[in-house]
């Protein structure tokens, strides 16, 4: 006798992307479609649904799909260079929304989900709504400023101090039982984007930044003001302490039932 799954429990789905490596998303309720990536070195169980985000989202009347990137979680982490092009993400990304056939649905994600749901917007996507959590606008236009820190993280040949921003990187991969060779291939294959192109952003965007986030709060606020329709908020906690604080799954929620 079969059952159906608990509406009240993410799905698991697969599909290959664009150069047939496999990626997986997580999926909770009907309704309106919004896409959710979570941040660099972490998965959509630990950014969305672990903290009850998802579930605030979803009970407001979303669908709320959640993509594991590539190189994390349990979609594709393949060793070979090649497989990391430039704006790779964006391009997985794209190969979601065309695979689901989505033409109405809300585009948003945490740190380098924010970056990464950007740059698919400036390659063509079209959300209705657009969401940037924990990114600033100086991280928007360039990931590279953090080279130094990621790049002593994957060697891990390189003694770190457990203080330091590669330290607390490592510690991280190793509680996401990330690989550092995948995720150095993601974070090379980020690009620059230049702030002209922001201008054009004309969707609604929502702006969503840690009190004291003292990377990317004050760059979220310019972010807002950066586009034509830009509302900043500000949540309790840091840049890894606001994703684990029900305040953002809840200003989501309310900002798209709105």
């Amino acid at each position: 006798m079969s059952t159906s799954p608990d509406p009240a429990e993410p799905t698991l789905h697969r599909f290959a992307s664009f150069d047939g490596i496999e990626l997986v998303w997580r999926e909770l309720g009907e309704g309106r479609p919004v896409i959710l990536i979570h941040g660099f070195v972490s998965n959509a169980l630990t950014n969305w649904i672990r903290y009850g985000h998802a579930k605030a989202i979803a009970d407001r009347g979303f669908r709320v799909i959640m993509p594991d990137l590539r190189g994390h979680g349990d979609s594709g982490q393949p060793h070979d260079a090649a497989k990391y092009p430039p704006d790779v993400l964006a391009m997985d990304g794209a190969a979601l929304v065309d695979y689901l056939g989505l033409t109405d649905y809300d585009l948003g994600g945490y740190s380098l989900g924010a970056h990464t749901s950007v740059r698919m917007v400036l390659r063509g996507a079209r959300p209705t709504r657009l969401i940037t959590a924990g990114m600033g606008l100086a991280g928007i236009e360039n990931l590279k400023t953090r080279d130094d820190v990621y790049e002593a993280a994957f060697d891990l040949d390189q003694e770190v101090d457990k203080r330091s921003a590669a330290g607390k990187a490592r510690i991280f991969m190793r509680q996401t039982g990330s690989d550092p060779v995948a995720l150095r291939g993601v974070w090379r294959s980020s690009v620059t984007t230049d702030p002209a192109e922001l201008a054009g952003i004309s969707m609604p965007l929502l702006a969503i930044c840690g009190a004291q986030d003292v990377d990317h709060r004050e760059g979220a606020e310019q972010l807002a003001k950066s586009v034509p329709n830009g509302t900043f908020v500000e949540i309790p906690g840091n840049h890894m302490s606001a994703v684990a604080d029900r305040a953002l799954g809840r200003t989501i929620a309310d900002w798209l039932a709105a």
